[in-house]
């Protein structure tokens, strides 16, 4: 961890809408001229995409029926940790760029599945923001979490976090729902070793709960609104960022405490809270760092 060179992170699994915290904090962000790196979870696959259907085959082949993108066979965690630990200590890394989409690689002169180059990153940056599967990863290898200063969980419960992927891997991705069932039971044993231990060192989780039928995730129809949800907010130390609950209650609408560290608000809510909750944390961590 590093006052004059701070992290935060924003882990969440895929389909779990971190997409709306990366939004919460580009508003914050920009209010507060902020200059962050931004580091992409994905630039730390350590296959492309060709390589990795390759690597998928001869992992079958093995026996070995659980290898993903959530696990440490198919991820480069040392230099993810390595990056974290050289930004902390420096204000520099390397950073690259996993190219998704015709649209990104077109002004790389690449294909969509490819890496682009490490290179270093732009001096003068004032935070480095990650956002992605892994920002809390810890394994026998590899300490990314220790270098984090601000770790935000996404964590929908797990129907949610499903009915979520599998809309949006079909609608946008262009896969079969049985294609995006079986990566989901592909990845479980990553999941449960890789991705959930990671919540429970969070500083903050943002759990996002249906109140209507999800039972069964894989013949929904539709992703509940958030009219139809809550959020459940959950500190794991309120005192370390100086949450003013009485604050928090007053100025969210329907908000309540489910517990000393939890707060609950309408799902509807969850980028205002995020923002009002994450800004005076952001403005601490600017003030620690000029000083």
């Amino acid at each position: 961890m590093s006052k004059k060179h701070p992290i935060i992170a924003v882990t969440g699994s895929s389909g779990a809408g971190t997409t709306t915290v990366k939004v919460a904090f580009e508003h914050i962000f920009l209010r507060e001229g902020v200059n962050p790196v931004v580091i992409e979870g994905d630039s730390y696959h350590k296959y492309d995409r060709a390589a990795m259907k390759v690597a998928m085959q001869e992992a079958e082949e093995d026996g070995n029926n659980s290898f993903s993108h959530f696990g440490p066979e198919a991820n480069v965690f040392g230099k993810l940790e390595e990056t974290f630990k050289s930004y902390s200590e420096t204000g520099a890394c390397e950073r690259r760029y996993y190219l998704h989409s015709d649209e990104e690689a077109k002004p790389f002169g690449q294909q969509p599945g490819e890496f682009t180059p490490w290179q270093k990153i732009d001096a003068g940056t004032d935070l480095l923001f990650y956002e992605g599967l892994h920002g809390g990863i810890v394994t026998d290898e590899a300490d990314v979490a220790k270098h984090v200063d601000l770790l935000i969980g996404v964590v929908p419960i797990v129907n949610l976090e499903w009915i979520q992927k599998i809309h949006r891997d079909c609608e946008q991705r262009g896969y079969s729902a049985e294609a995006v069932t079986d990566t989901i039971l592909r990845r479980m044993y990553d999941y449960v070793h890789y991705i959930t231990p990671q919540f429970s060192r969070t500083d903050i989780n943002f759990q996002r709960v249906p109140t209507v039928d999800t039972s069964n995730p894989f013949i929904a129809r539709d992703i509940p609104t958030p009219d139809e949800s809550f959020v459940v907010i959950r500190f794991r130390d309120p005192k370390k960022l100086d949450v003013d609950f009485t604050y928090l209650l007053s100025t969210l609408a329907d908000s309540f405490m489910s517990r000393r560290n939890t707060i609950v608000v309408p799902a509807g809510k969850m980028g205002f809270a995020m923002e009002i909750i994450l800004a005076p944390i952001i403005e601490h961590m600017l003030k620690e760092r000029s000083n």
